[in-house]
């Protein structure tokens, strides 16, 4: 489970309490905060904290005093011209801290975004929990013969159970050898600082992550795209749902301009406008290698 009861009993406390603002607020955004989204087997995304909303986004490029236009129609115009033309200043108006539950080698691929400030559970000063991601059996597959960095085959069978043993029992040895290393009790075992190297990296850590909205639609683009690893994946479909909810204007032009778009290099562009003109176009005389002709001819169907 991704929380205990005592956790649980803590954050059911903490959304009992109410607090008057003038601060502007996002209703949507307001029935996330403190909720721990579950994620793979013991993982969470929990909202902590937010500043903004689709208002301040157009507040700031207008550099109003007020909340800018009453009118919904003209902010989302705003926004969606702002999303089209890539002007970002106007979404760093917003930010979001977020709670994090994730295994440690989602995190190091997750803080490779260095675009936002990171407090992470530290190993030095605690002790870290018997809690490792084991994968379910959908997501143990065999290595993309073409992608390197990607899956390919699902295992079965005799082959998929003696790599989940491996996993699973691999784990538990590591989490046996730490604890035996600590110095706790009566033996004076080595510092937690030295004892966490023999920890695998399926362990389970957490952070607080703070971001703007700017900077957290470019990790989502990457992290919730169908190509991403499935793990951290994850974690930005738990993330965009927040985020739907929290500034919808702002989120249905992202779906629109980033998630739903494409974009073409001069090379791809010239080639639609000679395909327009009933010119037929091949890789040979397109200018570009074979993959990305490969790609372009995915992108238009």
């Amino acid at each position: 489970m991704p929380l205990t009861h005592d956790q649980q009993a803590e954050i059911d406390e903490t959304r009992a309490e109410t607090r008057q603002t003038l601060r502007a607020t996002s209703e949507g955004m307001e029935a996330h905060l403190y909720r721990a989204h579950p994620v793979l087997d013991h993982g969470f995304v929990r909202v902590i904290d937010y500043m903004g909303d689709d208002a301040a986004i157009t507040q700031a490029a207008r550099v109003s005093y007020g909340r800018g236009t009453k009118s919904v129609q003209n902010d989302e115009g705003l926004i969606r011209y702002l999303m089209r033309h890539w002007h970002s200043t106007p979404f760093e108006m917003c930010e979001v801290k977020l709670h994090v539950k994730l295994p440690v080698f989602v995190a190091r691929q997750w803080i490779r975004h260095r675009t936002a400030n990171v407090n992470e559970y530290s190993a030095r000063y605690s002790i870290l929990d018997r809690e490792f991601y084991t994968p379910a059996p959908e997501q143990l597959a065999a290595q993309s013969k073409q992608n390197n960095q990607g899956r390919g085959t699902v295992l079965e069978g005799e082959e998929a159970a003696r790599v989940l043993e491996l996993l699973k029992s691999g784990a538990d040895r590591a989490y046996d050898s730490y604890e035996a290393m600590l110095d706790q009790g009566d033996q004076q075992g080595l510092a937690r600082e030295l004892a966490r190297m023999a920890l695998p990296a399926s362990i389970y850590t957490q952070w607080y992550w703070k971001v703007d909205l700017h900077n957290l639609f470019h990790f989502l683009r990457l992290r919730a795209d169908p190509h991403a690893q499935y793990e951290i994946r994850v974690y930005a479909e738990a993330i965009s749902a927040c985020v739907a909810d929290w500034v919808p204007l702002a989120w249905g032009a992202f779906e629109e301009y980033r998630l739903g778009g494409a974009t073409l290099s001069a090379s791809a562009l010239d080639c639609v406008r000679r395909m327009l003109k009933g010119e037929e176009v091949t890789q040979e005389t397109s200018g570009m290698s074979k993959r990305e002709w490969g790609e372009f001819r995915e992108v238009i169907g």
